[in-house]
């Protein structure tokens, strides 16, 4: 949530910068409901004001044992117009915050200006392309099936077998180890979470259609980030103990509404996927070099994986509702001749932690933090790059050296 206080102080700077991401404020709604929540709390603060004073007055009378009917009248008067405009208040409060809830992260003044993904920038390009395989992942092995799984749940779901399970396996281990090794604290957590939770992240209320709701208003998490970074929420941190950073492997659950007909075929995309995923929890003038940290900690997987990939900028059009800055890391998937998507770092400000109410307690007082995450990586993902990228064209995978005492062989057979 941004900072009501901003759009009191400077509307138009605010919307000249959520402009940049394609958002449009309406000015027009925030200024009327603002002026109707100062009158009316005008009116409640004079009504209690008034309340005050005749109590004080009938206290007096009481004591005399003089009449109070009169003056109890209009205590009662009083009372009712007092419940009725507090009534109308916590109505018009109410839709402050659901419009409040509804605007975006502002971009920061360093993210690239652009309407859509056609204008990010390629940050820089890593590794070399060397395989000249052309066939799909779903096509190389028999042991990632979609079939059976369409069977059992339905589509975008799959089943792994043998050496396909345990490869996913090892690379979960692997990246895990990485994440701890770079000063990450691991957790394990619940796959749902409330409506609470996932309103400080960002993902409700507005993106409630990408969600599987269970029952008791709990919802399966699209990310670790939600039940990491709600480890902290309506908590006070110290100074000292930031930046506080956080990994956990998950599954992640996501409805894909708004991707019909995309990446129908294999593991791309699907409703269940596991991730791994780093959270920052820091100081504001540090979250933006914090960032460049963990962007470094996902790219040390893909290079110990020896996966070609590239680094993009996100320009303000094609940030993420909460991001006020994003980097995408892209890794090579020969049977597609692209890079493709496999983590996401980006920086949120004190976006989540106004939601969230996550402060830390400094010398100068208590100031909100900033908060910062991104996949390390996408298992799915990094699975497929490493069967197509590996793949000798005939019956086997070789496997990155890192991962030849995970797997405990150096090549599997197909």
């Amino acid at each position: 949530m941004i900072d009501i206080k901003g759009l009191r102080d400077d509307i138009e700077n605010v919307e000249n910068a959520l402009a940049r991401r394609g958002y449009v404020l309406d000015k027009k709604k925030f200024i009327n409901l603002d002026a109707e929540r100062k009158l009316l709390q005008t009116e409640v603060e004079a009504l209690q004001s008034d309340r005050k004073n005749l109590s004080n007055d009938f206290g007096k009378l009481k004591a005399n044992n003089s009449d109070t009917t009169e003056l109890k009248k209009k205590i009662d008067l009083i009372n009712e117009d007092l419940k009725n405009k507090n009534e109308a208040l916590n109505v018009i409060l109410s839709s402050m915050n659901d419009f409040m809830l509804d605007i975006p992260n502002i971009p920061h003044p360093s993210s690239p200006d652009g309407i859509n993904e056609k204008q990010n920038i390629v940050i820089r390009t890593i590794g070399e392309i060397t395989s000249t395989n052309t066939i799909d992942h779903i096509d190389i092995t028999k042991k990632i099936d979609t079939d059976l799984a369409a069977k059992i749940a339905g589509a975008r779901f799959s089943v792994l077998s043998g050496d396909m399970a345990k490869l996913q396996r090892c690379l979960i281990t692997f990246m895990l180890d990485i994440a701890s090794k770079n000063g990450y604290k691991e957790y394990y957590l619940p796959l749902m979470a409330n409506v609470d939770s996932l309103t400080a992240t960002g993902n409700l209320p507005k993106f409630e259609e990408d969600l599987f709701k269970t029952t008791e208003s709990l919802y399966l998490i699209p990310t670790a980030e939600v039940p990491l970074t709600n480890i902290y929420r309506n908590e006070l941190i110290s100074s000292q103990d930031v930046p506080l950073k956080l990994t956990a492997h998950t599954s992640c659950f996501r409805s894909e509404a708004g991707s019909y007909g995309k990446d129908t075929k294999g593991l791309i995309r699907q409703h269940q996927f596991e991730k791994i995923e780093l959270v920052q929890v820091t100081q504001p003038e540090t979250s933006l070099d914090d960032l460049y940290g963990l962007l470094d900690n996902a790219e040390e997987i893909l290079k110990l994986l020896e996966l070609p990939y590239q680094v993009i900028e996100l320009c303000a059009g094609d940030l993420g509702f909460s991001s006020c800055k994003t980097f995408d890391i892209e890794v090579w998937l020969p049977s597609q001749s692209k890079y493709r998507e496999i983590s996401s770092c980006s920086n949120f400000s004190d976006f989540q932690s106004r939601r969230a109410n996550i402060k830390i307690n400094t010398p100068e007082g208590k100031i909100l933090a900033h908060t910062i995450n991104g996949s390390a990586l996408a298992v799915g993902r990094a699975l497929i790059a490493v069967i197509e990228n590996n793949y000798d064209g005939k019956d086997s995978i070789e496997l990155p050296q890192v991962l030849h005492d995970y797997f405990g062989a150096s090549s599997i057979s197909i």
